[in-house]
């Protein structure tokens, strides 16, 4: 009988010690969740900066602890080699310093330049989770989230455009954008969940649903990183296949 209640006794605290010790990411791990940047260099990936910028690509784009650090300056991007389709990226993100601007694109198509076709995933801080539909590409996002100002631009679930009282130099409409605020505060870092399911892209960002577009012009294509004026830093950029 004190055997048994040992062994029961040793069964239940195995189970909770399980229980404690389970993560996300071992379900990750086992539901087949793939690195796309090793930590280590850029294999894999290929580096595109601007036409009239001096190519000196080991400046703009390097490898600190593991992570991606961006200077922002010149503009430009790293490209997977590979293109994907049906999968759920994930990437996490933080400038480092101040607000700053960048961008996560998918379905990327073309040949190198600033910007290639693609869907936008915006990075803008304060604008994370925004869709901007780059070089005509098309993809059917609810009319509610359309920029006035901006056609290929969409603001996240929930949010409204405000006309400002004051026009832009050039006579135009202003608009601010008024919603909820989904990012963490400048320094710390927060995740990208980027959906591609067939012709839907879904955007998740630290954990809540922010925007979805449907009736994409293409179903794959290369992933990009930007470099758009601003340092940021990029860690544990992972794929995860859904076919």
């Amino acid at each position: 009988m004190r055997r048994r209640n040992l062994l029961a006794s040793f069964t239940v605290a195995t189970l909770t010690l399980g229980a404690l010790t389970h993560s996300p990411a071992a379900d990750d791990k086992a539901g087949g969740s793939t690195p796309l940047f090793n930590g280590r260099d850029f294999t894999g990936w290929k580096i595109y900066l601007r036409d009239d910028a001096d190519n000196n690509q080991t400046k703009t784009f390097t490898v600190e602890n593991g992570e991606i650090h961006c200077t922002g300056e010149p503009l430009g991007y790293m490209l997977t080699d590979k293109e994907y389709g049906d999968y759920i990226l994930r990437v996490q993100w933080r400038f480092p310093g101040k607000p700053g601007n960048s961008g996560v694109f998918v379905h990327v198509s073309g040949p190198d330049k600033i910007w290639p076709k693609a869907v936008e995933a915006q990075l803008q801080s304060g604008r994370a989770g925004d869709f901007w539909l780059v070089d005509g590409f098309k993809m059917k996002v609810d009319a509610k989230q359309q920029d006035p100002g901006q056609a290929r631009h969409y603001a996240r679930l929930g949010d409204k455009f405000v006309k400002d009282a004051e026009k832009s130099k050039p006579g135009r409409d202003r608009y601010n954008i008024v919603g909820n605020k989904v990012e963490k505060p400048i320094g710390e870092w927060n995740q990208y969940e980027i959906t591609c399911r067939g012709d839907t892209i879904k955007l998740v960002v630290n954990d809540q649903v922010v925007n979805e577009g449907t009736n994409a012009e293409a179903t794959k294509g290369k992933i990009l990183l930007q470099s758009e004026g601003a340092p940021i830093v990029f860690r544990n950029v992972e794929i995860k296949m859904l076919k």
